[in-house]
């Protein structure tokens, strides 16, 4: 998906533009995972066929983002 599509298919509740927003400022996120948390957000939603992302899809989204920023996915230890 590129960066239109990102902007054009994304379309976020304000609940989840809100939730974006403090993430970002808490974790200094950069732009491009700002692309890339939309797009699984958006992949979330789909997977409950909803029109818009909101906080809830945002939210596990985020989750996966800041598992793998912690470098804590190494799944041969479990």
């Amino acid at each position: 998906m590129t960066t239109q599509e990102t902007q054009r298919l994304c379309r976020l509740d304000q609940g989840a533009e809100e939730l974006l927003q403090r993430a970002f400022r808490l974790h200094r996120l950069s732009a491009r995972a700002y692309d890339r948390i939309l797009r699984v957000a958006r992949s979330v939603a789909d997977l409950e066929a909803a029109a818009d992302i909101s906080a809830g899809h945002l939210a596990e989204a985020l989750q996966y983002r800041m598992y793998e920023l912690r470098g804590d996915n190494d799944l041969t230890r479990l």
